[in-house]
């Protein structure tokens, strides 16, 4: 049956492929009672999971890979330990045969009561191995409910797999980024959450917030995706098949036109010249800033060195990505952000309970709380400025206080590398993120302590409105062109450039060609994206005459009607 879904568009591009359902098992059993002589036959599919998963795991010992690291033998025992396990196994039998309920609810209801009594341990070692616990017990529920869990390869090599979640944190895509998705679709998310902003620097066509695809959409279903206006189409038959074949061979050709652009200096049309940057998560992000023609890297994440790891990155390891990006880029600026965690981005193992994660202890915040994790950082940074043109970024600033004990931190750093003999360029710039309104509202104090700003418009926004931007039942809300947000733009681009300190926006504006006209109307000269969305904003710079977009500029910002405001945007971008 052909049906179609619609959710919120955030990667633009067309995608034909079949489905592929990421499995989050255990956040997805139901509970039913079953007739009393069903019940045997329950206990009998329980059992069989249970073998079947056992022989998966003595399958995987004797067939150990040969530079597996020493623990895969140990880690395996565990598992099988837990596995037979009275609390996993026979408990949750004697729960199916006493209450009459399905096996994976026993089963989930055996695993929550283990887990509460590891995280009562005071040691630490043994709070982690809830851990193992629910690793084994979604091993079996993946057996009992027949859910996928691994990413096959592509069905056929000319039709690629989409891949469907009920959610898709920022790590489990930067981890699922080699499999290289068609498209990616998940039930829950907003158009500016991070799972959206990596999927459109993936270039790859993303909808989100469909609510109810994992439910309605089965495995290997055919699927065509419009990323661009969030359209979803299951099943379709052969006449739309052959229509969304020929718009997605336009849309394709259409960016090969756009690779032509990617040489072309960044001039508009009455020669002012206007940067280019890319924004990125990893150092193995530098073949696409290469391919789309960015003038300099403008937003490194460096938190995305953190996540999906047990162990944290030393400062080699950092210091080896660094200097990998600094070298990578020949002398263009590298403006490194120490890390960003908190929030949707929490470090393996060490998640905090927040009531409002969002304004809780994040980014800078976290780095001052955790000095010798920030030491480690900057240290990393500086030794890499040593290879390149590296500027350091700090995110979530407030106030004057924040920015003094962050500045004193590099002090502390440059005089331990000094002690040392380890070089470092001393004329390192320094720069902070203008994302909390009372950052833009002290702007002076920023002005004169800083060398250079970044706007993150999405927490600018976030903040701004009072928005979830990853909520989609609010997330309608979130608007970029509300008054109030295109006043705080207009007044730290205005300022910063009459201060005449470099200011550029890193944040998901940017790499919108809906915006860019106004950012130059505003006085804006630097913009920071993902690369994918790099040489469209230039085609738009290309045909931009900044003497015919000043008038309409500055009656947006006298606007407070957002139906006025979207009418005097779209006589600017047609300009």
């Amino acid at each position: 049956m052909s049906f179609t879904l619609h959710g919120i568009p955030v990667s633009s591009g067309i995608a034909i492929g079949y489905a592929h359902l990421l499995s989050h098992t255990v956040l997805e059993v139901v509970h039913y009672v079953m007739p009393k002589q069903l019940v045997h036959e329950e206990v009998a599919r329980f059992d069989a999971a249970m073998e079947s998963t056992r022989q998966e795991l003595a399958g995987l010992r004797g067939n150990r890979p040969l530079h597996a690291a020493a623990e895969f033998d140990a880690f395996l025992d565990l598992h099988l330990m837990i596995l037979a396990d009275e609390h996993i196994n026979l408990a949750s039998r004697e729960m199916i045969e006493r209450e009459q309920c399905n096996a994976e609810w026993a089963l989930k209801m055996q695993m929550d009561a283990l887990v509460a009594e590891f995280e009562a341990f005071d040691d630490s070692y043994l709070r982690e191995r809830k851990t193992d616990v629910v690793q084994v017990v979604e091993r079996v529920l993946k057996k009992l409910t027949g859910q996928p869990g691994s990413v096959p390869p592509a069905a056929r090599p000319d039709v690629r797999m989409i891949l469907i979640a009920h959610d898709v944190s920022p790590a489990d895509l930067i981890q699922l980024k080699p499999h290289q998705f068609a498209a990616i679709l998940t039930d829950l998310g907003g158009a500016t959450s991070h799972t959206a902003i990596i999927a459109r620097g993936l270039s790859t066509p993303c909808v989100v917030g469909l609510h109810r695809a994992r439910q309605l959409i089965r495995e290997n279903d055919l699927l065509i995706v419009d990323g661009g206006q969030g359209v979803v189409i299951v099943n379709p038959d052969e006449q739309v098949l052959v229509e969304y074949k020929l718009l997605q061979s336009q849309w394709e050709e259409n960016r090969k036109k756009l690779k032509c652009l990617k040489s072309t200096p960044a001039n508009t049309l009455d020669g002012t010249a206007i940067e280019l940057h890319a924004n990125i998560e990893l150092p193995n992000d530098l073949a696409e800033v290469y391919e789309n023609g960015a003038t300099g890297i403008g937003l490194f994440r460096s938190e995305f060195l953190f996540l999906n790891r047990d162990i944290l990155p030393d400062e080699e390891e950092q210091f080896v990505a660094y200097r990998a990006v600094a070298e990578g880029m020949k002398g263009l600026p590298v403006t490194i952000r120490t890390f960003d965690l908190g929030a949707d981005k929490q470090l393996e193992g060490v998640q905090r309970v927040a009531s409002n994660p969002a304004l809780g202890l994040r980014a800078i915040r976290l780095c001052l709380v955790e000095p010798q994790l920030f030491r480690t950082q900057l240290r990393a940074l500086l030794r890499a400025s040593h290879y390149g043109n590296v500027k350091i970024l700090i995110p979530m600033l407030s106030g004057v206080s924040e920015i003094n004990q962050t500045l004193q931190f590099i002090v502390n750093a440059k005089q331990s590398l000094d002690d040392e003999g380890i070089p470092y360029n001393r004329e390192i710039q320094i720069g902070g993120m203008i994302e909390i309104p009372a950052a833009a509202l002290v702007l002076d104090v920023f002005i004169k302590k800083l060398d250079f700003l970044s706007i993150g418009t999405n927490d600018l926004i976030q903040y701004t409105l009072a928005i979830d931007r990853t909520d989609e039942e609010v997330a309608h809300l979130y608007d970029p062109l509300h008054p109030a947000v295109l006043y705080l733009l207009a007044h730290v681009i205005g300022n910063a450039n009459k201060a005449g300190i470099p200011i550029s926006v890193c944040g998901e504006m940017a790499g919108n060609v809906e915006y860019a006209r106004l950012l130059l109307g505003l006085g804006l000269r630097q913009f920071s994206m993902n690369s994918a969305q790099l040489l469209c904003v230039k085609q738009c710079v290309l045909t931009t005459s900044l003497p015919d977009i000043v008038t309409l500029t500055q009656r947006i910002l006298r606007a407070n009607d957002p139906l006025k405001i979207r009418e005097l945007l779209e006589k600017l971008n047609a300009a």
